[in-house]
């Protein structure tokens, strides 16, 4: 079976919070390539320390990350984001266990090295009555604070083809009414939308129908985002450098509605995954030439564990020794290239090395090393 592209996110959704998608599943290949970004120095040893994984997230799916908390952010923090227009959510599952572990010797390792990132807010749960209020706190906190959040939104019908992160919307009526509540939480500022991780990479499970379906409400979905909120820009599922060739993703996306200035503003990549950014960049670039459309559309690509790239044998489940990538920005200095954002959270389990979405202190260790 291929490992989807991204198992996007695995766990759907950890209620509201700042993480990102599981695993990475699309491709079974490791893809060779230059290297995206440096190595990061390596940290000393620290003894086994019990608890490493956090307890599991209240959202149902594998894939998802965090959803925004109504009940607000935990915490403020003094420490500010290393880009300073990308905004972080102060509610994780890092920021948690950080704040109930200052004595562990990791915490300060990983608060540096990725609880003070700025990273994506998921928004998972189809059924919720209070989505556009948890949006709306994400949004506004972050206008607020004069940053630009980072929202994932993901709950189309058959998500991940009832893999890890199954589930998702009832049906697509449903799921097109959820979207209307999600864009009423947007507000006015600028915010990066990543719309529906693998819905388009990995559509091949569905009949050309419920496909054909498919791609229609995420067109409608991409329409009613951007006419919310004209400074929200929505990205669509480009799967990752190892998944589709550019050619049949750009086909795919096309169909989608990824081509047109009223529902998208490019394409996104690698999420969940850990492919190289150099090789991404390309991939990206190829998707965009392919796809057609408006010479402005960009990309953006999930760095947050691709570091040392993917492994050889194509592992995809929290493989070892994987790194944290480029840190968040939207400044690439990269033609086409809009942004280099976590999607998903660095330590949250692909269901290996913890429960799928839950955080791992152990493996967020690993990672920053």
């Amino acid at each position: 079976m291929v490992a989807l592209a991204s198992v996007v996110v695995a766990v759907a959704a950890v209620a509201a919070m700042t993480s990102a998608p599981g695993g990475a599943r699309g491709s079974d290949e490791a893809r060779p390539g230059p290297t995206g970004s440096p190595a990061l120095a390596s940290w000393p040893a620290v003894p086994p320390v019990p608890t490493a994984t956090a307890s599991p997230s209240p959202s149902s799916s594998p894939k998802a990350s965090p959803t925004a908390s109504p009940a607000g952010p935990r915490r403020a923090r003094a420490t500010a984001a290393v880009s300073p227009r990308l905004y972080h959510y102060p509610d994780s599952q890092v920021d948690e266990w950080v704040h109930d572990h200052p004595g562990d010797p990791r915490a300060a390792v990983i608060e540096s090295r990725i609880a003070e990132e700025p990273a994506a807010v998921w928004f998972t749960d189809a059924d919720a009555t209070d989505t556009t209020a948890r949006v709306r706190e994400v949004t506004a906190a972050a206008a607020t604070a004069g940053r630009v959040p980072t929202v994932v939104v993901y709950a189309i019908p058959d998500r991940d083809c009832g893999g890890a992160s199954e589930g998702g919307a009832s049906d697509l009526d449903a799921y097109d009414g959820w979207i209307d509540e999600v864009a009423a939480g947007l507000g006015s500022g600028e915010v990066m939308v990543v719309l529906e991780p693998d819905a388009v990479a990995q559509s091949d499970c569905l009949s050309a129908a419920d496909r054909g379906a498919r791609f229609a409400s995420l067109a409608r979905a991409g329409r009613v985002l951007k006419g919310a909120d004209p400074r929200a820009r929505v990205y669509y599922d480009a799967g990752h450098s190892a998944w589709n060739p550019a050619a049949q993703q750009a086909a795919l996306l096309r169909q989608a509605g990824a081509a047109s200035p009223a529902s998208s503003d490019g394409v996104f990549s690698n999420v969940s995954n850990f492919h190289r950014t150099a090789d991404e960049i390309t991939y990206d670039r190829a998707v965009l030439d392919a796809l057609g459309g408006p010479a402005d559309l960009g990309a953006v690509i999930d760095t947050s564990r691709n570091g040392n790239g993917a492994p050889a044998d194509g592992q995809w489940c929290d493989p070892d020794g994987r790194r944290i990538g480029r840190a968040p920005t939207l400044d690439t200095g990269e033609g086409r290239i809009d942004a280099y954002l976590w999607v998903k959270l660095p330590g949250e389990s692909d269901g290996c090395k913890g429960e799928p979405g839950t955080f791992s202190a152990s493996y967020a260790y690993d990672l920053a090393g």
